[in-house]
């Protein structure tokens, strides 16, 4: 079971990186359960996550150089071609997300990208493409402690092909 204290920074699926401000005790259905107060980052929203459901839920510390280095594999790698309607696209491309893998979000991300370059997206698809860049950049900018300009311009030239 993962532990965080207070301070750490740690990952939710779908809202990126955030800090552990506190452990709070709440009365859930006649039972005392301990929460984590989480402030994510990049909207100042404050969520809590039982402790003991918390890996279940997806949450995670953030990456490591291992990690981060395999990001920019997928990043590398030729995208999937999806010749599907957007609404199939779609759909699966939310699942990858919800699944909480880093992963999963960085393929997402490849594919539209790819996607946005030869053929263009939907509105849909484009804000989806912002959600997993944000996702993607706010947490390798805090696990390598540097800016997120930095990172952005890294993704992107590793995305963008270069004829």
């Amino acid at each position: 079971m993962m532990h965080f204290k207070i301070g750490d920074k740690a990952v939710y699926p779908a809202h990126g990186v955030a800090e552990v401000t506190g452990v709070e005790a709440r009365e859930v259905a006649g039972s005392r359960v301990d929460c984590y107060v989480l402030n994510i980052l990049s909207s100042g929203a404050t969520v809590m996550v039982p402790v003991a459901s918390c890996e279940r839920a997806g949450m995670r510390g953030l990456m490591n150089k291992g990690e981060i280095d395999k990001i920019f594999d997928i990043f590398k790698s030729p995208a999937r071609s999806n010749q599907r309607a957007w609404n199939k696209r779609c759909r699966e491309f939310n699942e990858k997300l919800r699944s909480g893998s880093v992963y999963h979000v960085a393929e997402v991300l490849r594919d539209l990208w790819t996607q946005q370059e030869s053929r263009g997206l939907s509105f849909g698809e484009k804000q989806m493409l912002e959600k997993c860049r944000d996702l993607v950049i706010s947490e390798i900018s805090f696990a390598r402690n540097v800016s997120a300009s930095q990172i952005e311009s890294e993704i992107s030239e590793v995305l963008t092909p270069h004829y």
